[in-house]
């Protein structure tokens, strides 16, 4: 070869590397941008056909802006609990004039949004309830805002101060989500990086993948920020944390399963891109392939009917193109610089050396495949058995915090004085020639404490305030507006109304938003499930060339999901101390879960089917064994820890994902793909690849059913 096409082939790995470089460079602060896009109000992530979602819209016709109440709240002070001294509530009822004015004068602050309602005393006397509405898009100045409600409020004499209800929540929703930007990302990088060193053994291998997952960060961070930016895609900090985890665990899933592929090849060829250029053609397509299943799952979400859903599909789905992207073009052109240095000070060995631990497993699956898989299949049916007890009636609000917020604590104190229901109201909108039913009705309905009609003063006996012969009225509900009770009572509540003739009513709220996402919830679960199933189904057929194999392996992956499912139940309850689950928490597992799973099946079956065509089916299943064993453990494991790194954000949403996630993961590669799968495919034989070339020939691949076990 001349030195001139010796010199040019150099150029393509150089200018890949530079442009990933200038990515980077420019991009990469976007993955600490994305708060400036992001929105933590929850009213902007309802299901969009549903009954609360039309009274959110109704409810802009009787008020000139919308508004985020923020709850004041006076004790006696030095109250711990429920056990007020009467000379306390003798204090309060003194402060109440006090109270009064500070309410007043709080309507001046440039955060407020409308009517700030007059000091309320309870029934019991040893509390002062006031209600302030705030401005719904202040977004940073959320937090100042309420400081200065405080101070005015503290200004009451003998009086201890909390603020509760929505602004309050929104508020600590926001501190939790401060670190997502920071600490998330560190804490996973970090992980990573001990994982690879320990794996590699190598200085500069866990860096170059840590780098070339960062650069797929930068980018799709990027791509979001756009696409938010212009109201295409929707972002919260629950949508961003998962976007950082699923593309850092992603990006070295797929380095770790290349980098190994060009180890292989270096340890048997002197030219490192004759090297690169076969471990690219043996890796690329079960590298795309899945990515496709992750992605195309994480589609799915946009068949669901709430918007947090739908945000993550799309938003996913580019993390994981961008991660694709990363690893077949900057890793490629990194590793062929480098060369065998970058596995330096470990030696590339020759393919199947320092595997005793797999050559053992493989072993044991030969030895006696039915036996292995029939102990397997029965662990996790076991606990499969417990997926049902699993809870996914949504988080109360004092378990939405995984430490102590001050949110939570004052409205526990709330209702302790005041009804479950107070300052969160249900908000009804009906035909104005209905009004006095549609309050009778609603009065008579178990576990209402109050109904009352809006009017145009804001001073309760007056004129109903009417637009479009449309009214509003407010419902008081006896129990605290985010437990099971109060769904129950909303239920109640509109087949009460519902069946008011004429009147035409709409039941909303916070407590009717919550039913109605439980219900949608559910709807999504029965529809996105099965359309994840067959796309992962079609995907593994066109890779496999084999219609038997991908069910076998849609199967597998679908019983880790329910066997983490009942372990997750009893974790939950026995463990952390959850009462129930976030209800989209099972539909989250169910997609990654399901398609990072059969991500680690691909890996073993492509490599399988490859050995199978050269050795036979019984070699192939354990030459793919012994040879992918490591690498697909590592990667399980750098995906398990990239999720568990979530737990570091207190809430408790993300730790339940991420216990899901980390432990289905582990569980998956560990159990399925390392024993069960190898197993079943060993004790059926070559009929696992029906009807593809491996199942047909059955002779030529030496091999027949086997009767061990």
């Amino acid at each position: 070869m001349s030195a001139t096409p010796r010199r040019a082939r150099w150029l393509v790995p150089v200018l890949l590397v530079a442009v990933w470089l200038g990515v980077g460079g420019v991009l990469g602060p976007y993955a600490g941008r994305l708060g400036e896009v992001a929105t933590n109000d929850q009213a902007a992530f309802l299901p969009r056909s549903a009954e609360s979602t039309e009274v959110v819209t109704a409810q802009r016709a009787f008020r000139q802006k919308e508004t985020l109440p923020a709850v004041v709240l006076w004790t006696a002070g030095g109250e711990a609990g429920s056990g007020a001294t009467a000379a306390g509530g003798s204090a309060i009822e003194d402060r109440l004039a006090d109270a009064d004015r500070a309410l007043a004068g709080l309507a001046h602050d440039r955060g407020a949004s409308g009517a700030v309602s007059p000091a309320l005393l309870s029934e019991d006397g040893r509390a002062i309830e006031g209600v302030v509405p705030l401005r719904p898009d202040l977004g940073d100045d959320l937090a100042p805002t309420l400081d200065r409600i405080r101070a005015a409020a503290e200004r009451v004499p003998g009086t201890t101060v909390r603020l509760a209800g929505p602004a309050a929540t929104q508020a600590d929703l926001s501190d939790a989500f401060a670190g997502i930007d920071g600490l998330l990302l560190a804490v996973a990088l970090a992980t990573v990086l001990v994982i690879l060193l320990l794996v590699y053994r190598s200085v500069l291998l866990p860096l170059v993948i840590i780098l070339g997952a960062v650069f797929a960060l930068g980018l799709a961070c990027a791509v979001v920020y756009a696409l938010a930016d212009h109201d295409v895609v929707r972002v919260d900090g629950q949508v961003q944390g998962i976007l950082s985890i699923l593309v850092i665990g992603a990006a070295t899933d797929y380095a770790l399963l290349l980098t190994a592929r060009f180890r292989e090849e270096l340890a048997t060829r002197e030219d490192r891109f004759a090297a690169m250029t076969a471990a690219l053609r043996q890796s690329w397509g079960a590298v795309v392939a899945s990515a496709a299943t992750v992605a195309l799952g994480l589609l799915a979400l946009l068949l669901s009917d709430l918007t947090n859903n739908r945000a993550l599909g799309p938003v996913g789905a580019i993390g994981i193109g961008c991660a694709v992207l990363s690893t077949l073009t900057f890793l490629p052109a990194v590793l062929v610089l480098l060369g065998k240095a970058a596995y330096w000070p470990a030696r590339t060995t020759a393919p199947g050396a320092g595997r005793g631990v797999w050559r053992r497993v493989a072993g044991l699956v030969d030895r006696a495949p039915r036996r292995v898989w029939a102990v397997t299949l029965a662990v996790l049916l076991a606990g499969a058995a417990f997926a049902p007890t699993l809870a996914s009636r949504g988080v109360p609000l004092d378990e939405t915090f995984v430490n102590d917020a001050p949110s939570v604590a004052a409205q526990q104190t709330l209702g302790r004085h005041f009804p479950g229901g107070s300052g969160n109201p249900t908000v009804v909108v009906a035909d104005a020639d209905r009004l006095d039913e549609v309050l009778a009705a609603a009065r008579k309905t178990e576990g209402v404490a109050s109904a009352v009609g809006a009017t145009a003063s804001g001073r309760p006996g007056d004129e109903p305030l009417v637009v479009d012969g449309r009214v509003r009225a407010d419902v008081t509900l006896t129990s605290a507006a985010d437990g099971d009770a109060a769904l129950r009572t909303v239920a109640r509540l509109r087949a009460s109304l519902h069946a008011v003739p004429g009147a035409d009513a709409l039941v909303g709220g916070y407590t009717a938003q919550r039913y109605d996402t439980l219900r949608t919830a559910e709807r999504d679960r029965t529809l996105i499930v099965p359309v994840v199933l067959a796309i992962i189904f079609l995907i593994l057929t066109a890779l496999l060339r084999s219609l038997l194999m991908p069910a076998l392996l849609v199967a597998t992956v679908a019983l880790n999901f329910l066997a983490t499912l009942g372990v997750s139940a009893l974790v939950f309850r026995h463990v952390f101390g959850f009462g129930g689950t976030d209800p989209s928490v099972p539909l989250y597992g169910f997609v990654f879960l399901v398609a990072l799973g059969v991500d680690y099946n691909i890996f073993l079956m492509s490599r399988v089917r490859e050995e199978s065509l050269r050795h036979g089916v019984r070699e192939g299943v354990l030459r793919g064994l012994v040879t992918t064993g490591g690498v697909i453990t590592s990667a399980g494991v750098v995906l398990a820890a990239t999720f568990a790194a979530l737990g570091v954000i207190p809430l408790a949403f993300l730790a339940q994902i991420a216990f899901i996630v980390a432990f289905g993961v582990l569980l998956d590669t560990l159990v399925v793909r390392s024993l069960l799968v190898p197993a079943l495919v060993r004790d059926i034989g070559a009929r696992a690849w029906w009807p593809g070339r491996l199942g047909r020939d059955r002779e030529r691949t030496g091999d027949a059913p086997s009767a061990h076990g």
